[in-house]
């Protein structure tokens, strides 16, 4: 009897390829049940609506439900560290923030830096620029009148860590004026501070901050871009204004370290076809963002090149982002 259930289970784990363990069949039949996206920022900011906006795409060509799940806080911190702790088998993935890769490591403790590298990149996504806005109340129209007032001023930032805190902090040590950073938690409670006076100025997103600039609500300053974005021909970039400040906001989606690749492929595969539908690429004009639809590779040598230069950046400029 023992000699048959040797042999019996010899022929199971021929059948098997000799792997219990194997879970090839398993990914060749993904998906096969719903897929969580967690984005590390508060519904409604442009992370959010970015990953909202690719979602129904997405579902569409994976044929399965993808969901987003809102995880805010310490930049996308939180979110990545709940993805790093997930099996790696495609079911959770996250619209992770460039500048959680490549300016918070500025701003944290090493062993709190969240380390890209340990993440499979599926795809980039998409870049945004800042602009330094105010309200007409303030009476500046340029960083010059800032810098001829002679006073202290508050400015708001997205958070510690941020391209939001980066880019203000790299102006105003540059132009020598006297500025406290005072930190909330995303672009919307910025803007609102802005606008109720509670600062005096701002570094946000321009996708965020253009409905405003189109209502007068908010004067802006000056942009982080590396050319003049075409919304705001008339509003010089740092760099014109003569200002090393060349901070920009990435995107990319990200799966937990070990994801089998042939599941990476396919989730890429559906991303790209994503962004090629005319709605997202409506949304992506109606937002001001750039595409960077790049492979992981790509991406990881922008992100990593980033994070060289901010560092250089900071250290030339004597900033400390932790401090600020």
């Amino acid at each position: 009897m023992k000699r048959v259930f040797v042999l019996a289970l010899i022929v199971v784990l021929a059948g098997c390829g000799g792997n219990l363990g194997d879970s090839s069949g398993e990914s060749s039949s993904y998906p096969s049940r719903t897929i969580t996206v967690l984005v590390g920022q508060d519904a409604g900011g442009s992370t959010d609506l970015i990953a909202r906006a690719l979602a129904e795409q997405v579902s569409d060509d994976l044929g399965k439900p993808v969901t987003v799940v809102n995880r805010p806080g310490a930049n996308g911190g939180v979110a990545a560290k709940e993805l790093a702790g997930t099996k790696a088998d495609g079911y959770t993935i996250m619209m992770f923030v460039g500048s959680l890769a490549y300016i918070t490591p500025l701003a944290v403790a090493p062993d709190q830096a969240v380390d890209i590298t340990k993440y499979e990149v599926v795809t980039g996504v998409s870049q945004d620029d800042y602009v330094l806005v105010t309200t007409p109340a303030k009476k500046y129209t340029t960083v010059k009148d800032i810098v001829d007032a002679k006073r202290a001023i508050k400015y708001g930032t997205t958070g510690v860590g941020t391209g939001s805190q980066l880019s203000s902090a790299l102006l105003f040590a540059q132009a020598k004026v006297n500025a406290t950073a005072v930190p909330f938690d995303g672009g919307a409670p910025t803007l609102t501070a802005v606008l109720g006076g509670q600062v005096d100025v701002a570094s946000v997103q321009l996708g965020e901050a253009q409905e405003q600039i189109k209502a007068g609500k908010l004067v802006p300053l000056v942009t982080f871009a590396q050319m003049r974005p075409l919304y705001l021909p008339d509003t010089p970039t740092a760099k014109e204004a003569g200002y090393n400040a060349p901070v920009q906001q990435s995107r990319a989606v990200v799966a937990p370290k070990g994801t089998p690749a042939d599941v990476v492929e396919r989730l890429s595969e559906a991303f790209g076809k994503a962004f090629g539908t005319q709605e997202y690429k409506d949304f992506n004009t109606e937002r001001l963002l750039t595409p960077n639809e790049v492979d992981g590779k790509t991406l990881l040598d922008q992100w990593t090149g980033s994070l060289e230069t901010y560092r250089s950046l900071t250290k030339e400029y004597r900033i400390d982002l932790a401090g600020k």
